[in-house]
């Protein structure tokens, strides 16, 4: 990663960290953010990771975040890659997965020695940690569509939907959002489908089947929240 944008991700964090004290200055939990994105960007695993999880949201981005959860979510998770939406899973997923992740942290996995060697320096969550981690994960966790209740869900618009979401994250519930709030999630979205090299609808990345992101936010928006 460009060093520069190195320099302006970390710029980010600690701004973000003054504004959550008195003093104007990073408290030690907010320093512990800084120190992991610090870790993982200077990796020689960096560009794989950045592929794995995609750039989306900044600490300050995420729910409620001065809660004890976001600031744990920030400091566990990105000392290995960028920091994961909350939403991209749905609940029952995050406990496996949380479970998963604090497996590899611990330096086990299918990787042996070298898992071992690339996770050397990064802190697990104690047992308290973890469980604190994963109760703000379900909360803001992903609500998945329920099939049922859409019929229209095998349209070709429905299908271009499908395709395009479940490649990332369980199938998400129109009713999330209003119509206007589901503009910028999907641009959103778009962006991190040509980031990961994902089946898209952008010219770059062109692939088959073509997404089409206009029927995909019509598909949402007329299934949108109206309040």
């Amino acid at each position: 990663m460009a060093s520069r944008k190195l320099r302006l991700r970390i710029i980010g964090l600690l701004v973000f960290g003054a504004c959550l004290t008195s003093t104007g200055k990073p408290n030690a939990a907010d320093t512990d953010i800084i120190a992991a994105e610090y870790r993982w960007v200077q990796s020689q695993y960096a560009a794989m990771l950045e592929r794995i999880l995609p750039p989306s949201l900044e600490p300050a981005q995420l729910p409620e975040p001065a809660s004890s959860g976001a600031q744990l979510v920030a400091r566990y998770c990105m000392q290995c890659h960028y920091l994961p939406n909350p939403a991209m899973h749905s609940a029952p997923k995050w406990a496996s997965t949380v479970e998963r992740m604090v497996w590899r942290m611990e330096g086990k996995g299918n990787l042996g020695k070298s898992m071992h060697e690339l996770m050397a320096g990064v802190r697990a969550p104690s047992s308290a940690d973890q469980a604190t981690l994963l109760r703000y994960l379900q909360r803001h966790a992903q609500r998945e569509l329920d099939i049922k209740k859409y019929a229209d869900i095998h349209t070709p618009a429905g299908r271009i939907y499908s395709i395009a979401c479940s490649q990332c994250h369980v199938l998400p519930d129109p009713q999330r959002h209003t119509a206007q709030e589901w503009l910028p999630v999907v641009e959103r979205m778009r962006r991190n489908l040509a980031w990961a090299n994902r089946v898209t609808g952008d010219a770059a990345m062109r692939t088959s089947p073509e997404l089409d992101i206009v029927e995909i936010v019509r598909y949402l928006q007329r299934h949108a929240r109206v309040n």
